[in-house]
């Protein structure tokens, strides 16, 4: 049956401007990091994408180790570009990364020149596409010169490979280098993707949220739900198929402390207050800052997906929510400033 996308799927979506370019994403953005891998089929993924498509959400993030396996996300989105989402292309953002391992040797990672050009060739191939719309560096790399990994960046868009370029995991310091490097190549630095939720408020303690407000980039977080602890699942126990009980490197059960649990529950008192899930409300309040363009969810089921996007209904927050909301985590944060090198 050949999908044809909802006509009234602009509606209820809100979108922001990248920063201060032309281009607007959506506020809740898809990522596809873990679900989409190669243990998803067709249909499942789809009725997922399509759902997502037809409620507004235009954009689809994507990276090149992005599985698992490394690759497979990039292979999955384009089959249903190939299928399915061909005649929408003009209507969607996708964009694509390059910066941690994914192929054997010494080119296969980090951010020289040779390894982020190939590494977008090689992602261009799986997508089935000429171009990606937004193309990251996906880590700063403290042993390539900062020029080179820039300029790469700025080869591609000469290239047309990609419409636009961004960053992603860069502290502050290094935020404001790579936007004076592709400034003087003309080419504007539009995306800032970090790490960012309740619970882990690195770019706040860092400044790096107040560089990209200064420059004019825009932040897109990913994480927003602290890799599912602030669905309150790890507090009830519900916990089939979430990442902590996965082979997830960023997240082990074990490894989240009571601490953290307690400020969940008490999250939990001040969402209902809100008439909202935990989700909803942890997604509103990182779209809260003005910084932000937009906020990456990674949802296993439709049902995940429809709960997100009710975070729409309600966006904003009182004085004395955000300050019960900073009094319930105060014991309970889990920073987690990139820190590669």
């Amino acid at each position: 049956m050949t999908y044809r996308a909802a006509p009234g799927r602009y509606e209820t979506m809100q979108y922001r401007n990248a920063g201060r370019s032309g281009l607007k994403l959506p506020v809740i953005s898809l990522g596809l990091w873990q679900n989409f891998g190669g243990a998803r089929d067709y249909p499942s993924a789809f009725e997922i994408l399509g759902a997502a498509f037809d409620a507004g959400i235009t954009h689809f993030d994507l990276a090149n180790n992005y599985g698992p396996p490394p690759g497979s996300a990039e292979e999955l989105f384009g089959q249903v570009m190939a299928r399915d989402f061909r005649p929408y292309r003009d209507e969607l953002i996708i964009s694509s990364k390059a910066g941690y391992n994914m192929w054997e040797g010494p080119y296969g990672e980090w951010g020289s020149r040779k390894s982020l050009i190939a590494s977008a060739e090689q992602s261009l191939r799986r997508l089935g596409l000429d171009y990606v719309d937004v193309f990251y560096s996906h880590r700063f790399d403290p042993k390539t010169p900062l020029e080179e990994t820039m300029g790469a960046l700025a080869t591609l868009v000469a290239q047309g490979k990609t419409l636009y370029v961004g960053i992603s995991n860069y502290p502050e310091a290094e935020t404001r280098k790579a936007h004076a490097i592709l400034q003087s190549l003309g080419v504007p630095c539009i995306l800032h993707q970090p790490s960012y939720s309740i619970l882990n408020r690195w770019i706040e303690d860092d400044k790096t949220i107040d560089a990209c407000g200064e420059l004019g980039i825009g932040m897109i977080a990913f994480s927003p739900l602290a890799q599912g602890v602030l669905s309150g699942k790890y507090n009830t126990g519900e916990t089939d198929g979430a990442r902590g009980t996965s082979n997830n490197p960023f997240l082990k059960a074990d490894r989240i402390k009571p601490e953290t649990l307690d400020a969940v529950g008490k999250l939990g008192v001040i969402a209902r207050a809100r008439g909202q899930t935990m989700p909803q409300m942890a997604l509103a309040w990182v779209l809260r800052r003005p910084e932000l363009t937009s906020s990456l969810i990674g949802v296993r089921t439709l049902n995940q997906l429809k709960d997100n996007l009710g975070a729409l209904d309600n966006l904003s927050f009182s004085a004395e929510e955000t300050a019960a909301i900073d009094s319930a985590v105060a014991g309970g944060l889990t920073p987690s400033h990139p820190k590669w090198w």
